[in-house]
C-alpha cells in the first residue's frame, strides 16, 4: 500500500476517558494490544542521514482482543502540510516478519531503534485514531487520514485542537524530558522501562 501519511498527535491526560468519549461518539476498536516497532538502517546510518525509516511492526493482542498480521514500512522525509506531519509510505502485510528480518540483515541492515507502545486503535469519521501508552512518557493520541477526516475525529475525541500538533515522537520525547527531569523510554528493553502506567487489559 502506498499514500501519503498525513496525521497529527496530542498528550493525553485521561485516556480511559478519551477512549468513552471515541466509543460515544461511533468509533469502533480496530486493535487492542502490545505495538512493537523495530527501525533498521545501512551501517553508517544511511537511512537517518535521508531522513527515511524502514521499520518491522509486529502486534500482540490483548486478551480477548482480535489480532493483526505484522507490516513492513518505509517512509520518506518528513515534511509539514497545511499543520500536518506528512511522510510518504510504502506498506506491506506479511506473515513471516522473522524472514524479512532475515533478508534485511543479508542485505546489510541491523536493527537500531526500539519503539514499544501499547495501543488501543479506533476508527472513527473516516480517521484512524490510536492512544498509545509507552513504557515511560506521556500517554499521546494519534490521529491520522485526510484533513477532513482528521479534523472530525478532533472533534469526537473532545480534545482542545491547539493541544494536536505535527511534531515527531522525539520531539514529544524531549518536551517530556525537560519537563520532568526523567528520560523517556520508548521501548521495553530500555533501562528502567516498565508497564505501570499501562492499562490492566495491556499483554
Amino acid at each position: 500500500m502506498s499514500a501519503p501519511e498525513l496525521e497529527i498527535k496530542a498528550v493525553v491526560d485521561d485516556p480511559a476517558e478519551l477512549a468513552c468519549r471515541l466509543r460515544a461518539g461511533g468509533a469502533t476498536e480496530a486493535f487492542r494490544g502490545l505495538m512493537r516497532d523495530r527501525r533498521y538502517d545501512l551501517p553508517g546510518g544511511t537511512l537517518a542521514a535521508r531522513d527515511e525509516l524502514l521499520r518491522i511492526r509486529s502486534f500482540v493482542p490483548a486478551a480477548g482482543a482480535a489480532g493483526r498480521p505484522a507490516e513492513v514500512a518505509w517512509k520518506g522525509p518528513t515534511r509539514r502540510h497545511g499543520g500536518y506531519k506528512s511522510r510518504e509510505e510504502y506498506q506491506v502485510e506479511v506473515a513471516e516478519p522473522a524472514v524479512v528480518e532475515t533478508i534485511l540483515a543479508r542485505l546489510g541492515f541491523a536493527p537500531t531503534d526500539a519503539v514499544d507502545r501499547c495501543v488501543e486503535c479506533f476508527a472513527v469519521e473516516g480517521a484512524a485514531v490510536r492512544i498509545e501508552w509507552y513504557p515511560r512518557m506521556d500517554v499521546l493520541v494519534e490521529i491520522e487520514g485526510e484533513p477532513a477526516a482528521i479534523e472530525a475525529a478532533v472533534r469526537v475525541s473532545g480534545l482542545p485542537r491547539a493541544r494536536f500538533s505535527s511534531d515527531r515522537l522525539a520531539d514529544f520525547a524531549a518536551r517530556y524530558a525537560a519537563r520532568t527531569g526523567a528520560a523517556p523510554a520508548l521501548g521495553l528493553g530500555t533501562a528502567g522501562a516498565d508497564r505501570a502506567s499501562w492499562p490492566a487489559w495491556a499483554p
